[in-house]
């Protein structure tokens, strides 16, 4: 294989597996309350809203990871098409 597939396949890679953590974080804030009356009854729904908040927390890091490894793989996209476009047009 020449490198131009082998890029986009990472690239794509990377997009799909961001797209698919992205679309996790999201499934697990659906149930996320914006605002809460705690009361001491309410204990189940506080450890609930505790729980979906230490999974989001997990989720985090990787999709920051991800987000800068699709910033850098686009950005060696974009570099690599620039300098084929410079190549051929010396």
């Amino acid at each position: 294989m020449t490198f131009v597939p082998v890029m986009w396949i990472v690239w794509c890679a990377l997009v799909l597996v961001t797209a698919v953590a992205y679309l996790y974080r999201s499934r697990l804030t659906r149930d996320e309350e914006d605002q809460i009356f705690l009361d001491d009854s309410f204990d189940h729904e506080k450890n609930e809203q505790q729980a979906i908040l230490a999974r989001v927390a997990k989720i985090e890091p990787f999709l920051k990871v991800c987000m800068w490894l699709v910033l850098a793989a686009t950005v060696l996209v974009i570099v690599y098409y620039i300098w084929d476009f410079w190549q051929h047009f010396q």
